[in-house]
């Protein structure tokens, strides 16, 4: 049989979460393992995936955007295709399946979240029959680890332990396309972590829609502190993990950030809302007093711990004094980091059916106020590091300045650093070195490498 993905070049669109970027490193490995290669643009590539997300309306307008437009861009010399395939994967395609081939002349290939192995076989159908296809299906028999993965770093890598979300937030669409939680074996990422470690990985990032939750399924408890310990006897210099639930976050895991070496002093613990009101509406099932309770041990287990949070402004039904609950929140934690989100109504969801009617203006201008709150604390928190040095993961140069390294601290701030005299940028990238902190903006550090 001939290989149709010889000779031919793809791009990856992805749009959303850290699993998304997972899943896309899944694609790319698949389609490079059949011969095709990676381009930057759509206007180099033969075969374009999108894979996507439907938690914020945003998301569906801009996808639909980009693959109608498509149909204006030339193919490119040389294109070994009569047409340029697009195929949709991730979300949005777990929910509308067929309906997206209806709403979209120009897309060849849909796929789910739970069928990424089937991408292949539904593009060399389409490009050999000249056909169409939507292949959807709901949940999947076990925990897929098989599929070939190329990472974006050699320095870096995603490790999923749990898919799928049990929690069923009110205003949240994500246990509907990525189904029940499903946990992947211990054993298999302990051997994964291993394997992460001998090929010289230095950061491990955790993934899961809740990884606070993993083995409850499997071992009928939670046993999140089990990984977390099993990935730093890996011999991993720096581990991370996201996303956490407030409501299964234990004081074993919390106690972890005290004695794991490789655990980095920050978290992310979205709290959505201040409002004890507001999170009872969300299904939350924890209180803003739980929440602070926990941040509290936090801060006793690893005082330097730097948290980060998501909020959503808007929900259906906030009032002022709601409102105010969460300003007040933030101002007490004192966040590095907050992601602000105004509600964007998903339909299908318990949030959809809610009265909402409070003003848009007023809405955006609650969201304004707490946004100049988030970067006033976010700077506070930055300004904090003046002085120190940190050891900093270079990721690459600064995208505006080829003589400037970029890379993260260990409380995941950003930090930016010249090049020392003499050195070469790239021998830098990937390794952890030493930076005195000189200057503090809003987002990010600046200093000065020690020795390299």
């Amino acid at each position: 049989m001939s290989n149709v993905f010889e000779g031919t070049r793809f791009c990856i669109h992805t749009f959303g979460c850290q699993m998304n970027k997972h899943d896309s490193e899944r694609v790319a490995g698949m389609l490079e393992g059949l011969g095709s290669l990676p381009v930057e643009t759509i206007e180099e590539a033969d075969i374009v995936v999108f894979m996507t997300c439907c938690v914020r309306e945003a998301a569906d307008t801009r996808l639909y955007g980009q693959v109608a437009s498509m149909k204006n861009i030339p193919l490119r010399d040389g294109t070994p295709l009569d047409k340029r395939y697009i195929a949709v994967g991730g979300c949005i395609g777990q929910r509308d399946g067929d309906k997206l081939l209806a709403a979209l002349p120009h897309l060849d290939v849909v796929f789910g979240t739970h069928n990424l192995g089937s991408l292949p076989g539904l593009l060399r159908r389409a490009i050999e029959q000249h056909g169409r296809a939507a292949e959807v299906i709901e949940g999947g028999a076990e925990f897929s680890s098989a599929l070939p993965t190329v990472r974006e770093h050699d320095w870096a890598a995603w490790l999923p332990i749990t898919v799928g979300c049990n929690n069923f937030c009110s205003y949240c669409i994500v246990p509907y396309v990525r189904g029940r939680e499903k946990s992947r074996p211990l054993d298999d990422i302990a051997a994964e972590a291993r394997s992460y470690a001998e090929a010289g990985v230095k950061e491990i990032t955790l993934l899961g829609q809740n990884v606070n939750s993993y083995g409850r399924d499997l071992y009928g408890e939670p046993r999140f502190a089990d990984v977390l310990r099993a990935v730093d006897a890996a011999g991993i210099e720096r581990l991370r993990f996201a996303t956490s639930h407030p409501k299964d976050l234990t004081d074993e895991v919390i106690g972890l950030f005290a004695t794991l070496p490789s655990l980095m002093p920050a978290l992310h613990l979205p709290v959505q809302s201040g409002s004890n009101r507001i999170l009872s509406a969300m299904n939350r099932r924890y209180t803003r007093e739980h929440y602070l309770g926990l941040i509290e041990k936090l801060r006793r287990a690893r005082p330097d711990i730097a948290l980060s949070t998501d909020i959503i402004v808007g929900f259906p039904g906030e009032t002022e004094e709601d409102f105010m609950d969460t300003y007040r929140l933030v101002e007490e934690v004192g966040y590095s980091q907050v992601f602000t989100f105004i509600y964007s109504k998903r339909e299908g969801t318990p949030a959809a059916e809610m009265d909402d009617d409070t003003p848009r203006e007023v809405i955006q201008e609650r969201f304004d106020r707490l946004v100049d709150l988030v970067q006033r604390k976010a700077f506070e928190a930055n300004q904090a590091e003046l002085g120190a040095t940190v050891p900093v993961l270079v990721e690459g140069t600064s995208k505006r300045d080829d003589s400037i390294l970029a890379g993260k601290s260990p409380k995941n701030q950003t930090v930016h650093a010249p090049v020392p005299a003499g050195a070469d940028a790239a021998s830098l990238v990937g390794r952890i070195v030493p930076v005195t902190i000189e200057e503090a903006r809003t987002w990010y550090l600046s200093g000065t490498i020690v020795h390299a």
